[in-house]
């Protein structure tokens, strides 16, 4: 197995691009973020091998300087798919007599991860491809 290392500030950086307005780049990077949401949980679950819910919106949020927030409406659905398509994991644990959701990858999820990071890899390529073509013939 290979790995794909693609930093986080790669699609950040391209949508800045792409948005002169950045009212503009709010409408339009939701929408992109929407369909990279797996991904991203993804990743992040493979680099951290398991974080719980919270955690991982705090992560993006960090990771992207409080550009990106991940809304618990649009994360947990998300982690339950994942998890009812057998690519998560879940774990209880009791943390401060509470029980917190662990979330981490199966066999199954990690080959997935690689799949998904590599298509995502090709999808920035083509896109910085056609709004910066390199015109010489």
């Amino acid at each position: 197995m290979f790995e794909i290392y693609i930093p986080w500030c790669l699609m950040y950086n391209f949508l800045m691009y792409i948005c002169d307005n950045k009212n503009e780049f709010y409408m339009k990077s939701s929408q992109l973020y929407k369909g990279s949401l797996v991904t991203i949980i993804m990743k992040l679950l493979e680099e951290n091998g398991r974080m719980y819910g919270y955690e991982i919106t705090q992560k993006v949020k960090a990771i992207t300087q409080g550009e990106l927030n991940i809304t618990e409406g649009a994360l947990y659905p998300a982690l339950h798919k994942l998890e009812s398509d057998g690519l998560l994991d879940v774990e209880m644990e009791r943390v401060d007599n509470r029980l917190r959701k662990y979330y981490k990858l199966t066999e199954k999820g990690t080959a997935e991860t690689v799949n998904r990071l590599a298509e995502l890899e090709d999808f920035i390529r083509n896109m910085q491809s056609l709004v910066k073509p390199n015109l010489e013939f």
